[in-house]
């Protein structure tokens, strides 16, 4: 039997680390598709703390369930770099297959789902063994890729066939191909896993589906003033922990919308840098960092004032931002 009193301080020191793992490193992740590499930046003096290289055209990032690790999609090295955050440094390499773009990771972090551009796969690795468990046939050029939160079912895009492909995350078989506008990019979801918000580059738009039936619910159309209908070219998008508002980039138009979730109505649009493409958002969601690939920055938006608080340098071709707050 634990003494009482070694009980209670070993409640302590894990409530303690608990908590010291929580709040984070504070630093800003930014990966540079052109430097092959991923910035760090100190989140409070917007210095830059390290500049860590790894394989060629770094693109899509994500961290850890536990976030003592870095995730990184290098695109052209067909692999993902493994980033310690404590030493940061990358530490292994998984390989991924070819081409590469994006990915996601499972809820117990155990597996990756990456689209891979040239093949028209989307694959399914074991993170410790790093060897692929499956490689699923979808749509020529497939990019965006994002679990459920429930972790059961997979979304998938495929650019060239215009549509969403859904597949089971247990038997790996597709459910579903939707038919979305054209050249569908990005995704994100409402908590509760009720809507899927889908971006389209070249359509324009948003389409949202329903995520038991993956029905097409409804589609956002964007019209920031002062740009052509072919300048707006939606990519990134970023939702809210509540569910309520989501951020969408628009690529060319050089701005963000702020989409009200609930009525699809557009409230707002905020200018930021040139061809806006990734948007993340911090854990509170009080901040919107958007990385500008043509202006070679990132906006850093202020959610309640829909103000662009700070332009920040990045390297060439930013292309994800994470922040480990």
């Amino acid at each position: 039997m634990i003494p009482r009193t070694r009980l209670i301080a070993a409640c302590i020191f894990m409530l303690a680390a608990g908590a010291a793992a929580a709040k984070g490193t504070g630093y800003v992740f930014v990966s540079s598709e052109n430097d092959h590499a991923v910035t760090v930046f100190d989140s409070k003096s917007w210095q830059v703390v390290k500049s860590i290289p790894t394989g060629q055209r770094p693109r899509d990032m994500r961290l850890s369930p536990d976030r003592s690790q870095l995730y990184v999609i290098a695109s052209k090295a067909d692999r993902v770099d493994v980033i310690d955050i404590a030493q940061l440094k990358v530490t292994h390499s998984i390989p991924v297959g070819e081409d590469p773009e994006m990915f996601d990771l499972s809820p117990d972090g155990k597996r990756l789902y990456v689209s891979n551009e040239e093949g028209a796969q989307v694959s399914v690795i074991d993170v410790a063994t790093k060897k692929p468990v499956a490689r699923i046939e979808v749509g020529e050029e497939p990019e965006g890729v994002r679990l459920s939160p429930d972790g059961k079912r997979v979304y998938a895009t495929s650019e060239v066939a215009n549509m969403v492909h859904v597949i089971d995350a247990a038997t790996h078989k597709i459910l579903a191909n939707v038919v979305v506008a054209n050249r569908p990019r990005r995704f994100a979801m409402t908590p509760d896993g009720a809507e899927v918000w889908v971006t389209s580059e070249l359509g324009g738009k948003v389409t949202v589906l329903d995520g038991a039936t993956s029905a097409v619910k409804a589609t956002i159309a964007f019209t920031p003033k002062g740009f052509r209908a072919d300048d707006v070219t939606p990519v990134g998008i970023a939702m809210t922990g509540d569910g309520k508002t989501a951020y969408v980039t628009l690529g060319r138009a050089n701005h963000i919308a702020v989409v009200d979730v609930a009525s699809r109505k557009v409230q707002d649009y905020v200018l930021v840098g040139n061809r806006a493409w990734g948007a993340s958002l911090n854990r509170d969601g009080s901040l919107l960092f958007v990385a500008n690939g043509l202006s070679d920055d990132i906006s850093v938006v202020d959610t309640k004032t829909r103000k662009v608080l700070r332009s920040v340098p990045v390297g060439r071709v930013p292309h994800t931002v994470v922040i480990d707050d």
